[in-house]
């Protein structure tokens, strides 16, 4: 692992995965490759622009053309896949674009990467490839669809996507798993939790109640507001995909948790008591269709294999969150503007001025 193509990497989770590795000595070039949509961010990235390492490329994943052209200039041994699109309400309104992005691009990341890293290019049956590459697909809890009040994901447990987003996410494994079986591509799959941290777009539920309860507006909860998820700090998330690029046997898949249970209400009245903002600023709205009820992780195969455990505490990691969106308004506040607006009604049937 010393050249590193990251897409997506303008994005919440890239971007942080991009600062966390990019102190390595023994990396010697990450080139990002994001097409800068709604959630992508270069400020994400500010601190490591100069760096001589760091090369961004705008650019669709779906581009073959382009995707042929990065491998062929940069000659890439390691491939981390973030680029998607990630966000459950948006998936049931354009769902076709999630099924291109997620899969149609995961494909084509694949078919370029095979092709580059191939002994043979041109002999369908060769399995040989050049030595330490490695594909890694960063995918999500959600492809196994809801679980009851108890027990956990595992590797195993048989995907059951419930949304358009879940569904294009497994289709992706799926693919990837493909070109493990039917060429021998060195891959690895990682499935985590729910992230939060810092850079994450402001329309997942950590950032979107820290900044409406900052700014004294209504917290629109689907429902009871008691779905459960698992938490992991994006922190957490990057070392595990360092970890598993490092020692992970090729072919495998690691579930990345934080061992955090927490239903949304929860959440919201941590944040509530953090910015000692009041309850009744908490609306309940109409739940949105499929809504998974809970998901859990379990990361026992991650920890007993390869040693990696969350450092993070879901108390100290909120707070910490919260600290940072509090010390960054400015890079809220100049997300939240413009098309954010009328996605915001669209989505919660609330209205969120700017001011």
């Amino acid at each position: 692992m010393k050249r590193l193509l990251v897409t997506g990497g303008a994005g919440f989770i890239g971007s942080n995965f991009i600062r966390h590795i990019l102190p390595r000595p023994d990396i010697e070039q990450v080139v990002n490759l994001d097409l800068l949509t709604y959630a992508g961010n270069l400020r994400n990235l500010s601190d490591v622009s100069e760096d001589p390492r760091y090369t961004f490329v705008r650019g669709d994943i779906r581009d073959r053309a382009l995707t042929e052209e990065l491998f062929a200039r940069y000659a890439p041994d390691t491939v981390v896949h973030f680029a998607a699109e990630s966000h459950v309400d948006r998936s049931i309104t354009e769902p076709e674009v999630f099924l291109t992005t997620n899969a149609v691009g995961t494909l084509t990341l694949l078919e370029a990467a095979k092709s580059a890293w191939s002994r043979s290019p041109g002999d369908k049956h060769c399995r040989e490839y050049q030595p330490g590459v490695r594909f890694l697909q960063v995918s999500t809890d959600e492809v196994y669809g809801a679980l009851g009040p108890v027990g956990l994901f595992r590797e195993d447990t048989p995907l059951a996507p419930n949304s358009p987003y879940a569904a294009s996410k497994a289709s992706g494994d799926l693919l990837v798993r493909a070109f493990a079986q039917t060429y021998g591509l060195p891959v690895n799959i990682t499935r985590c939790s729910n992230n939060y941290g810092p850079y994450q777009f402001p329309e997942k539920l950590i950032p979107l109640m820290i900044h409406n309860a900052r700014t004294g507006r209504p917290l629109p909860v689907y429902g009871d507001g008691l779905q459960v998820r698992d938490w992991l700090h994006v922190n957490d998330h990057c070392r595990a995909i360092e970890t598993v690029l490092e020692r992970g046997r090729p072919g495998e898949i690691y579930n990345v948790g934080g061992s955090n249970e927490r239903t949304n209400l929860e959440i919201i009245r941590l944040i509530l008591q953090e910015l000692e903002a009041p309850e009744d600023l908490i609306v309940h709205i109409q739940d949105r269709p499929g809504h998974d009820r809970r998901y859990a992780i379990d990361s026992g195969k991650l920890q007993r294999e390869l040693g990696w455990k969350p450092r993070y505490t879901f108390e100290e990691g909120l707070r910490e969150t919260v600290r940072w969106y509090l010390e960054h308004e400015a890079w809220t506040t100049e997300i939240v503007s413009g098309e954010y607006q009328q996605y915001y009604a669209a989505m919660y049937g609330l209205e969120q001025e700017t001011t």
